[in-house]
């Protein structure tokens, strides 16, 4: 995978000492070193236990054959991160900190990564991909406002649109995510702002947000990809934002009342971004197939079994979105109503 067009982003160093550093990465690429080899080397044993428990689970009528299945996926992720490490120590070896060479190879091997989960998800689980709008994906400069549902679906933008174009992708992520140690050390290579979920600091993560597009503009094909639910999709959460909204944003109730199968934007990093990257264009992408899928094991029940996700991208001109941030707010709302729409009439 080639990547084109990569500009001069901002990074974001991890605000941690380097002994605080080591240490989660050692901890991290550790663990996953030894979860690989203990579930290579006793494999043959595990195979067996598992094709029992998933005999016992058949003769109960579920008949998924769920613990095989995820005793391959288990499998198959951690050879994903084999492989990414020496990739990753290659790039660090033969390229220079903040050089278009380490952002053009560190894309690259994100891409190329998500594309091998999406792989194996796609062989292990049975499922099946239609997808709309792919060459409305990209190239950039673009701004990528994407649903979140489920624990999996943070693979698709890289593994579908970053792909299809040869495009580097600047995200906004949650924190947690650097436990992979994969992500961890790559995510320092190119612009990726990895946000706290439980931040209480929405002036400090709005300025992030805003740096995150210094250096974006005409000359690159990248996108700046944001969730603008800001966390995964339930319909308690769902409530709870109309609830919120209605409290602290009267003026935008109605709008949040209309939404069903999405969460409500939150409007303070994707009204930001709009601000900063005008006239980029604007993609919308919606998908259904993996709701709620939010744990392990919600995917043991066999919910994802023979599945079929659906996956939309819809591309706006900049020259659509207007000036004002109030405007900019309801043609937002706009946008992720029919993105709720087209969802609901996929579930």
């Amino acid at each position: 995978m080639r990547v084109h067009g990569v500009t001069e982003g901002p990074l974001f160093p991890d605000p941690g000492s380097r002994a605080e550093r080591l240490k989660r990465r050692v901890r991290s690429i550790g663990l996953e070193t030894l979860l690989f080899v203990v579930i290579t080397v006793l494999s043959p044993l595990l195979i067996v236990a598992a094709a029992v428990v998933d005999a016992v689970r058949f003769a109960t009528g579920q008949r998924q054959w769920m613990s095989l299945r995820l005793l391959a996926m288990a499998w198959w992720f951690l050879l994903g991160e084999m492989r990414a490490y020496p990739t990753a120590a290659a790039i660090a070896v033969f390229s220079r900190y903040g050089s278009d060479r380490r952002r053009r190879w560190a894309y690259a091997l994100r891409i190329r990564w998500m594309a091998g989960h999406v792989a194996g998800l796609k062989a292990i689980m049975g499922l099946t991909f239609e997808v709309e709008g792919i060459e409305e994906s990209g190239p950039g400069p673009a701004v990528i406002f994407m649903r979140h549902a489920s624990i999996i679906d943070n693979t698709l933008p890289d593994a579908l649109a970053a792909r299809a174009h040869g495009m580097g992708l600047r995200y906004v992520i949650k924190r947690e995510l650097q436990a992979l140690g994969a992500i961890d050390i790559v995510a320092r290579w190119i612009p990726t702002y990895l946000a706290a979920r439980d931040s209480k600091d929405t002036e400090a993560d709005v300025a992030a947000v805003r740096k995150l597009t210094e250096n974006f503009g005409p000359g690159t094909r990248e996108a700046i990809l944001i969730y603008p639910e800001g966390t995964r999709f339930t319909k308690e959460r769902l409530a709870k934002a109309k609830k919120v909204i209605a409290e602290r944003q009267p003026e935008n109730a109605e709008r949040a009342n209309r939404l069903q199968h999405i969460l409500p934007p939150r409007l303070g990093g994707p009204i930001a971004v709009l601000e900063e990257t005008a006239p980029c264009d604007v993609v919308f992408c919606g998908h259904a197939g993996f709701d709620g899928l939010r744990t392990v094991g919600d995917i043991w029940r066999g919910k994802l079994v023979g599945t079929t996700i659906h996956v939309r991208f819809q591309r706006f001109p900049g020259s659509h979105v207007p000036a004002g941030r109030e405007d900019k707010v309801a043609w937002l709302y706009d946008r992720w109503q029919e993105v709720d729409d087209w969802v609901g009439g996929r579930l």
